[in-house]
């Protein structure tokens, strides 16, 4: 360190390798002030303007904003906000051209001056020493301080380091051509510099602070010099010229003799570098509050016919900058936002004045000219005598043709600080800075899709192992639970007692449930035995009707009307009581219309075999019989219109699934009704035919007796109707389908009946003939 220091003092200095002595051309601005420029129609302000990441626009089209206003935001480290450089109008936001090498749109703010230049409300500080450090680095971060005279760095960023610092390297060495921007801000403000410089030299706490000039630059020096006289730990470093000395590891090697590593930062060696201006905007930030909204801009070229340092409002058109200075088109438009050696082709006049902005360079065609005279490489050597960084500037170049990355990256292409020396002195006239700006582009884009894959993969896989880790949880709890319950079950602490009655309500909710159904069972078995019984009583009723109809042989045929009527009465009594009982299961009320059907069919057949013998008993009384009949059928015909209205009625509500069974039903009764036509005229052949009243008597009660068994069938017919009909009730609510099988068992029923009646018929028929 003291080595070091006595060096500095006598002025002896390090050499750095390589470098080249092009001609200064500072002549057209360095005896000429910073002036002032009017305010441009429109202010172009891309939101990024450093290296980094761009902010958040809190801003939004149509808006009122006012000078000094932040106009984007961003809690991201490597980023930094933008402000209005002038009260306005946000009259647009979209892509355009931006200050870069690739020429590629970018987002940017449009910006309409309203010509008032209205602040917003700025709070002063008296005395920076009362804040904390944290404070002032929040405060210079933002204000969008970056680096002014490089890459554009965030200056909070290396404000914010840890490692004890030894040297605070201030760098107003302004190496290239042409640009005067640093050495006249040093002359004209360089006790705002060196007020900037303290409040550096407070947050840092720096050993040494060293201000590096080069020695083409004599007033600067000397203003500086002066500046800083009453500051002990300031070091003012006359440097001899050569380019690219204001390169930051250049300076470093130069002034302390230490090379940075490769892929090392300067504040591994205690080294903090800034430059003049920024110390200039960090002075103006902390003291003044006011943020970078503008720079000094050297405006030169043998295009302009007054060259200049001006004060560029920041998105300032280089169009606007040009009029000013009075720019004189060219045939060829060459138009450098830079120096001749490290700055770069703008692709038109409307791009906007960014804060790495120190130069716009218009040269004349044959000042710079603007031809591409490339040709093959000659490998003479000299790109890589004079490269700074010790690289091959040759084989970096083939290959960045051949686009072989990796090759790139173990030449160790991002050392190369893109000064130009190598393209300046290649008699191949090959641009080669172009070459590697390309690859490095390239390769940070492969950079970035790796490094997405790479947290795409870890978080798929962190995805995996946090599924696998839930699934072993869940089974985990899974077998825990049935331990538990295992244990539970099989202790007498209480939880098994718990389990246990939770256990015993479960099985007392069953047997409850067991016996409701015993008893709902028990239920239709009495129905079905009250059911039984009224057919016995019915049946009893008409032993009892056919009693009486014998005991009354000598009464009269219109007597048989209140007989029928009498024996009809306790029918009808027994279906209504029957559509009162409650309905049984449906499987038990099919098997009572199947055993219904069966005994009427063999009562039928009894009957028949009955009456055939009496017919041939009883043929010399078939007279008296006839003559009776018609009576008798008037009360038969009565009791089947009626069964055919309820036929009817119920193959109405069958629907289309019972329309088969209903025409079959109608078929049926209409037979049933053409029968007692057939029978009517029987009786009108024989009514002439004259018998005793004794004979008449006995054919009544036998007529009756017959009328009296067609009843009970009839009975049985309509009970096991209501039992159908019942289950169906009973069975509408929880299933359609069974209300529709419930109706057809009824209509088989009617049909069962009306064949009974046919056959009846049949009989009388036959005893007529």
């Amino acid at each position: 360190m003291s080595s070091i220091i006595s060096r500095i003092k006598k002025g002896q200095w390090w050499k750095f390798h390589g470098g080249i002595h092009p001609p200064q051309q500072k002549h057209f601005t360095y005896n000429k002030p910073i002036r002032n420029i009017a305010m441009p129609e429109e202010l172009i302000l891309p939101l990024k303007q450093h290296i980094g990441q761009k902010g958040e626009l809190i801003v939004s089209v149509g808006d009122k904003v006012l000078k000094g206003q932040p106009l984007t935001q961003s809690h991201h480290p490597m980023a930094v906000p933008i402000h209005a450089p002038t009260s306005g109008t946000v009259k647009a936001i979209h892509d355009a051209p931006v200050a870069h090498p690739s020429g590629f749109n970018e987002p940017c703010l449009f910006l309409e001056p309203d010509g008032n230049d209205t602040w917003k409300k700025r709070v002063l500080c008296e005395n920076y020493q009362q804040l904390s450090h944290q404070a002032i680095i929040d405060k210079i971060a933002n204000a969008g301080i970056a680096g002014m005279g490089g890459a554009g760095f965030p200056s909070h960023i290396k404000l914010n380091t840890k490692p004890e610092i030894e040297f605070l390297i201030i760098n107003g060495a302004e190496c290239e051509p042409y640009i005067t921007a640093d050495d006249l801000l040093m002359r004209e403000h360089c006790n705002t510099i060196v007020e900037g410089i303290k409040i550096l030299d407070y947050i840092l706490k720096p050993q040494h602070i060293l201000i590096a000039i080069e020695d083409n630059k004599p007033e600067a020096i000397k203003a500086i010099q002066q500046a800083s006289a009453n500051e002990n730990n300031i070091q003012v470093c006359v440097i001899p010229t050569k380019y690219p000395t204001g390169g930051e590891k250049q300076l470093i090697k130069t002034l302390t003799g230490q090379e940075v590593p490769h892929g090392a930062l300067p504040n591994s060696l205690g080294i903090v570098m800034q430059n003049v201006a920024t110390c200039f905007a960090i002075a103006e930030a902390v003291i003044d509050d006011i943020p970078l909204i503008r720079r000094v801009v050297t405006v030169t070229g043998k295009a302009v016919e007054k060259p200049q340092n001006v004060w560029a409002l920041l998105g300032t058109p280089v169009k606007h900058l040009l009029t000013q200075c009075q720019y004189q088109p060219q045939p060829k438009e060459h138009l450098i936002m830079g120096g001749p050696m490290m700055g770069f082709s703008l692709p038109n006049s409307y791009v906007g004045i960014i804060k790495t902005t120190n130069c716009i360079l218009a040269p004349t065609a044959k000042e710079i000219p603007n031809e591409d005279n490339e040709v093959e490489c000659i490998r003479c050597g000299q790109c890589a005598d004079v490269c700074p960084s010790q690289l091959l500037p040759q084989e970096l170049q083939w290959h960045a043709k051949a686009k072989n990355y990796d090759q790139l990256t173990k030449y160790n292409l991002f050392d190369c600080i893109e000064c130009g020396a190598c393209a300046y002195v290649c008699p191949s006239q090959i641009p080669l800075v172009y070459y590697y700006r390309i690859a490095k582009a390239e390769i940070r884009y492969q950079q970035q899709q790796e490094l997405k894959a790479e947290k795409a993969k870890a978080r798929f896989e962190a995805r995996k192992k946090r599924l696998a880790l839930e699934k072993i949880k869940r089974e985990e709890k899974h077998r825990k639970a049935a331990e538990a319950r295992r244990a539970a079950m099989n202790s007498n602490s209480a939880e098994a007692q718990s389990a246990k009655s939770a256990v015993a309500a479960a099985l007392a909710r069953a047997k409850a449930k067991k016996a409701q159904t015993a008893e709902q069972q028990e239920s239709s078995k009495s129905q079905e035995n009250i059911v039984e019984k009224n057919t016995s009583d019915k049946k009893s009723a008409v032993a009892a009707a056919i009693a009486r109809a014998k005991a009354k042989k000598s009464k009269t045929a219109p007597k048989v009307e209140e007989v029928v009527e009498k024996t009809n009465k306790p029918a009808k009594a027994a279906a209504t009581q029957q559509e009162a009982v409650p309905a049984v299961d449906s499987k038990k009320a099919q098997v009572a219309a199947a055993i219904a059907r069966a005994k009427a069919k063999k009562e039928t057949q009894n009957k028949t075999t009955k009456t055939t013998k009496t017919t041939k008993a009883d043929q010399t009384k078939s007279s008296n019989t006839t003559t009776a009949k018609p009576d008798a059928t008037k009360a038969t015909k009565t009791v089947t219109k009626k069964t055919a209205e309820k036929q009817k009625a119920t193959s109405k509500k069958t629907q289309s699934k019972a329309k088969p069974a209903a025409s079959t039903t109608k078929k049926v009764t209409a037979k049933a009704k053409a029968a007692p036509k057939r029978t009517t005229a029987n009786q009108k052949v024989t009514k002439d035919t004259k018998t005793n009243d004794n004979e008449k008597t006995n054919n009544i009660a036998v007529t009756s007796a017959e009328n009296a068994e067609i009843k009970a069938q009839k009975i049985k017919a309509a009970v096991a109707k209501a039992k159908a009909k019942k289950a169906a009730e009973t069975n509408d609510a929880n299933n359609q389908n069974t209300q529709e099988s419930d109706k057809k068992q009824r209509i088989a029923a009617a049909i069962a009946k009306a064949k009974a009646k046919k056959q009846q018929l049949n009989q009388q028929q036959q005893e007529s003939t």
